[in-house]
């Protein structure tokens, strides 16, 4: 499975135009301090794993620790979809075995035994908002 998440969709997601309704507050967790770009998107089901998304945000060179974004969006289901780009060459590296070579996660990234479904990953957002909390998951050092 080769997961695409190009930089252009996440540099353009600040310029997307939505109502705005419901606040969706992300605190990814144990970021490591490998350099890159940590991109943070919020899609809908139709978006879900696509170029696609309703609203994200990049940090340049995070640094280890954790992050907080907050993203104004419509009420409704979404996915969120976190990866640490190392290389930033937009795409995540995906070994031979399938297995993600840089540091990711999405919600209910723990019981995912396989490709992420939208069913899985998904949440809703009420119009009180919602905030998950996300931990970051990165393969063996390399």
């Amino acid at each position: 499975m080769k997961l695409k998440y190009a930089a252009a969709l996440f540099a353009g997601l600040a310029l997307a135009t939505h109502a705005h309704a419901a606040n969706v507050s992300l605190t990814i967790t144990g970021i490591e301090a490998r350099g890159g770009q940590l991109m943070v998107g919020l899609q809908t089901e139709n978006q879900f794993l696509q170029a696609a998304g309703i609203a994200g945000e990049i940090f340049n060179n995070p640094g280890a620790g954790s992050k907080t974004v907050t993203l104004d969006v419509p009420v409704g289901r979404y996915s969120v979809s976190v990866l640490h780009d190392e290389d930033g060459d937009g795409d995540m590296a995906i070994a031979n075995k399938g297995m993600p070579m840089e540091g990711w996660t999405m919600p209910n990234a723990e019981a995912l035994r396989g490709a992420p479904t939208f069913d899985v990953v998904g949440f809703d957002v009420p119009e009180v908002g919602t905030s998950l909390t996300l931990q970051m998951i990165y393969p063996e050092a390399k």
